[in-house]
């Protein structure tokens, strides 16, 4: 298994209700790496260019104006199988509906403000890492822990 790299935005929402440390913490927990953080204001262009696949949708321009009405915090996290590991532990993409223990289901109700976003692949990771980071702003260092996180000879 290789190490992936993926995106997540913490939303205006969860900028807003001061979840942001609780939200980082929980992936640090999980033995996942940051190396890219840093807090925005997305710009109309950049979030209709990251949303562009939904333009035709009904909710287009909701989401659009949801994700530049406030601060965002975005995010760069490294480890084996983040992705996937990232969108279990974010949770069903409705609060309403999201299991107890992820963070939509432990945080969120509504159906519209569902408080982070996660890359659902790595195609879309490397697209929306270009997005949101320039060159050099997602770093590479070793964890010191790593062999604590990892079974060495399994999994990296």
């Amino acid at each position: 298994m290789a190490m992936e790299t993926t995106l997540l935005i913490v939303k205006p929402d969860g900028v807003q209700r001061s979840l942001v440390g609780e939200i980082i913490t929980r992936f640090e927990r999980k033995g996942l790496q940051l190396v890219g953080m840093k807090m925005m204001q997305i710009s109309n262009e950049l979030a209709s260019t990251h949303y562009a696949q939904h333009k035709e949708r009904p909710f287009y321009a909701g989401l659009v104006r949801f994700m530049t009405s406030s601060p965002v915090v975005v995010l760069a996290v490294r480890g084996v199988n983040a992705i996937e590991i990232c969108r279990k532990m974010m949770g069903a993409t409705f609060g309403s509906k999201a299991e107890a223990g992820t963070i939509r289901g432990d945080f969120g109700v509504s159906n519209s403000f569902n408080l982070i976003h996660g890359s659902d692949s790595p195609e879309a990771a490397a697209r929306e890492l270009e997005l949101f980071f320039a060159k050099g702003e997602v770093v590479s260092y070793e964890l010191g822990n790593l062999h604590w996180i990892y079974d060495a000879a399994e999994e990296l």
